[in-house]
């Protein structure tokens, strides 16, 4: 059986174009939506929030992938590029390409770390559909 460690929770209200807030009020984003021509007050897109949380953690993962695997990381970078995709059958996907450098190792150490990353990071999971969603309504 899983434990929970936390749950977060997010509101969002107004859609792509709106915002979103948390109870704590740690959140407070109103969002842009790029595709929306008539908007000129642009914010972060889901889309970029979303690259910022999975650079994040995947960043924790990578860092725990290189102890794992016998090496020190004094300094790293990792970037997220999430693309949002229209399919054609209709409906919407997202691609994700991670990026990652580590200072000192070269780059098929730093392949097989993000390899391994890949396989113990959240976020990774979640995309190859190892959890589930839940759908309630309130």
């Amino acid at each position: 059986m899983m434990k929970i460690l936390f749950t977060a929770k997010a509101i969002s209200k107004g859609g792509r174009s709106g915002t979103i807030t948390d109870p704590d009020g740690l959140l407070n984003i109103t969002l842009g939506n790029p595709l929306d021509k008539a908007d000129p007050k642009r914010g972060p897109t889901p889309e970029l929030l979303f690259a910022g949380a999975y650079s994040a953690c995947y960043h924790g993962a990578l860092g725990n992938a290189a102890k794992k695997l016998g090496h020190q990381v004094t300094d790293s970078t990792v970037s997220a590029f999430v693309s949002l995709l229209e399919e054609e059958q209709g409906g919407y996907r997202l691609a994700v390409e991670l990026h990652a450098h580590i200072d000192g190792l070269d780059r098929v150490q730093v392949q097989r770390i993000m390899e391994e990353a890949h396989r113990t990071c959240p976020y990774s999971k979640a995309l190859r559909g190892e959890n589930s969603v839940l759908l309630v309504v309130d």
